[in-house]
């Protein structure tokens, strides 16, 4: 019942913003990690002084992986995980830092992951699990 209501929705998103790909590729991340096991616990989490943001946040059995998405339209610029260069990996760590500590969760039970999404001709999901 779950996966329909997720599916009405994006379907909605998708005719309101058609152009807007970061939100619909987000989409398409939490659905694959729902599919394959995860626990989504948080999205678009930002810091309180606004230093770093997390696409998701999902509990990946034991650990508690911090997510970056990236969305292309197709393949013409590369890969999108090429695209999470060493300032939005800072970024992405100096948020988990704060997400983990508030929520008390050891550093050793914490990973960063890469969703890539290709969204035409197909939407293609790629999950780098341990990506930085």
């Amino acid at each position: 019942m779950i996966s329909l209501l997720y599916r009405a929705a994006d379907a909605i998103r998708r005719r309101r913003r058609p152009g807007d790909h970061g939100r619909i590729g987000e989409d398409l991340a939490h659905r694959h990690l729902r599919r394959h096991g995860c626990t989504v616990v948080a999205r678009n989490y930002r810091t309180r002084s606004g230093s770093g943001e997390i696409d998701l946040v999902a509990w990946d059995g034991e650990k508690l992986a911090f997510i970056e998405v990236k969305t292309r339209a197709g393949t013409e610029f590369g890969a999108p995980e090429s695209a999470v260069d060493f300032e939005k990996r800072d970024r992405v760590l100096r948020a988990a830092r704060d997400y983990a500590r508030r929520a008390d969760i050891p550093w050793d039970r914490v990973r960063f992951d890469i969703v890539s999404v290709v969204l035409e001709p197909r939407p293609v999901v790629e999950w780098l699990r341990g990506a930085f």
